[in-house]
């Protein structure tokens, strides 16, 4: 569903286009209705609508103090309205939902019309178009976005305490991938206000598009000293899921889902938990954690995407469909759109597929003319389904930007590995696996780089730690790691052979010895014949009527051509090696 601003025909202030709100896909007639703007009133009516509020408004009172109950007990506080809920939510950090969005950007632009001066409702106000434009897959909201924060620095610089459309800005150069310039922007604001919570968030994010994780790092753990809560709790188990430490991150995000409040919170804690259930390879569990955050918030399209996911590696693949078709007609993300034609490729629906690559790169079109850089995803698409070197060229371009993410290491790599360059691409791949986390595609991707270059023992251990992270992690190529794990076969055995314990050494020969010389036989006494040569000496005589006894032989001795040898010893087997 087309979810592009309405543009009406008059406007207030300066700016035609910042006085239409974003209509939300779900919303009815009657809501966008009160979202339109009036014609300016005239003085007079201003006047008689001033006189007939304070007559009202005194009625009103009146009629509150009558019916105070007489057991003097408190009446409970009204509701707050859209607008009141999405600043309580902006105040707090915290994610409001698109309804609430879209009542605070009628209300901010209905403001700015007559109060042109006000450079804080004007930051607000490009502020909440960035986060609609994110959240939506609106990226013409940018454009808007960047008017506002703009005519917010013009009524009042940054220098003069207008940090918060400094960190506007930050957020919007995040939207647009653009990480060095919203780098820039939120290390203005830390410099000048250390102390400014809402800018650590933006850091965070540009950060880790430029694959500088200490920093990241650093700047969570300054966002959770100076604001305790549900968003601290969120970027800190983003932070340990990024760094690989799973479990930490499994309990930090069961904290936040624990805490968290209103609706749009919830349902944000919940989903956090099913990406964390699916990376680690349990399907069923994240169906249930996407399932509980579509029952708190059913706008939730993260959520519908990542069911989607999961129940594709069930084996659900008809509900799979039915789910991300839902999720791009909430918000039509490009990402949604390449998962949704892998899918259909690999049950072989190759109409389909080639109708969602088509629509994806029209998509694509649309957010680069909008100021979007998505070179990262055009760059997979194409490694994998179109044209290999075109991706390297788009992805070598995003790295010598700086952007030196583990996304984009992976990505290059795979290009350069898609487009019969192995050996370059193994430094990305390796980096890729190094710094980004547990994740099951990024090892993948180093263990098929590995078995082209024909290393089998690693290729073998990266492709098994694919699978043993998570057997489903890609239709298309979880079966591929598989396929390729067959073909290479189980390592020989014993482990490889450059493993293998050494060969003992071969024992040192004993030194040779002299001959023992031949004993002297004695003479024979008169009268008894000689002893020759060989024979054994003739038994002593003995008392007369006892028998001689046999003289003894040598022990651990043989006779072999008159000299007295030792057993010779075995040498040791040889070891399969040294065969």
């Amino acid at each position: 569903m087309d979810v592009t601003p309405q543009q009406t025909p008059t406007a207030h202030g300066p700016d035609h286009d910042l006085d239409t709100p974003p209509t939300a896909p779900y919303a009815s007639p009657r809501d966008l209705a009160s979202l339109a703007e009036p014609p300016p009133a005239s003085l007079r009516t201003t006047l008689r609508r001033a006189a007939f509020g304070v007559v009202a408004g005194a009625v009103l009172v009146t009629g509150a103090v009558v019916a105070v109950p007489d057991d003097d007990q408190d009446a409970p506080p009204p509701l707050p309205g859209p607008v009141s809920r999405a600043m309580s939510a902006t105040a707090a950090g915290s994610p409001a939902s698109l309804a609430d969005l879209t009542a605070l950007i009628g209300d901010r632009q209905k403001w700015v019309g007559t109060h042109p001066s006000d450079a804080r409702s004007w930051a607000v106000l490009g502020s909440a178009y960035v986060e609609w434009g994110q959240r939506s897959s609106d990226a013409a909201s940018y454009a808007r976005a960047e008017r506002a924060l703009k005519r917010s620095l013009d009524v009042q610089p940054g220098e003069r305490g207008n940090e918060a459309a400094w960190v506007g800005l930050a957020s919007l150069a995040n939207a647009r991938h653009d990480f060095v310039t919203a780098k820039k922007w939120g290390e203005t604001v830390r410099s000048r206000q250390p102390k400014q919570w809402t800018v650590y968030p933006q850091l965070v994010e540009a950060y880790n598009g430029l694959g500088d994780y200490k920093s990241a790092t650093t700047a969570v753990e300054k966002y959770a000293a100076l604001r305790s809560g549900v968003p601290a709790l969120g970027l800190t188990a983003q932070m340990y899921r990024d760094r690989g430490w799973r479990e930490d991150a499994l309990a930090t995000a069961q904290d936040a889902a624990n805490r968290a409040k209103t609706p749009a919170e919830k349902a944000a804690c919940l989903s956090r938990l099913g990406e964390l259930a699916w990376e680690r390879g349990e399907p069923q569990e994240a169906v249930a954690q996407y399932g509980a955050a579509l029952r708190t918030d059913p706008a939730h399209h993260p959520s519908l995407a990542g069911r989607a996911r999961a129940l594709a590696a069930l084996g659900r693949t008809d509900e799979a469909q039915r789910d991300y078709q839902a999720a791009l007609r909430k918000s039509p993300r490009p990402a949604y759109m390449l998962e949704l034609g892998e899918l259909y490729e690999s049950l072989g629906l190759d109409g389909d597929s080639v109708n969602q690559y088509t629509q994806l790169r029209r998509a694509l079109a649309r957010t680069k003319a909008q100021g979007v850089d998505d070179s990262l995803l055009l760059g997979r698409f194409e490694a994998a389904h179109g044209d290999a070197a075109a991706a390297v060229e788009l992805l070598r371009a995003e790295w010598d930007r700086g952007h030196h993410s583990a996304a984009v290491a992976d990505a290059l790599g795979w290009a350069l590995h898609r487009s019969g360059d192995p050996d370059s691409a193994l430094e990305y791949a390796e980096q890729a696996v190094d710094s980004g986390g547990q994740n099951a595609s990024y090892a993948y991707h180093l263990g098929m780089v590995q078995r082209a270059l024909k290393d089998f023992g690693p290729a073998r251990r990266h492709l098994e730690e694919a699978l043993r992270t998570n057997p489903q992690f890609s239709p298309l190529d979880a079966p591929r790691a598989q396929e390729a794990l067959d073909t290479l076969g189980l390592p020989p055995a014993g482990g490889p052979q450059d493993m293998q314990p050494a060969a003992p050494p071969a024992p040192e020969p004993s030194p040779a010895t002299d001959p023992e010389p031949a004993p002297v036989e004695p003479a024979a006494p008169p009268g008894e014949p000689a002893q020759g040569p060989g024979e054994a000496p003739a038994p002593a005589a003995g008392p007369p009527g006892q028998k001689a006894k046999p003289a003894a032989p040598k022990a651990g001795s043989e006779k072999t051509g008159g000299a007295a040898h030792s057993p010779a010893k075995p040498s040791a087997p040889a070891s399969p090696a040294g065969r």
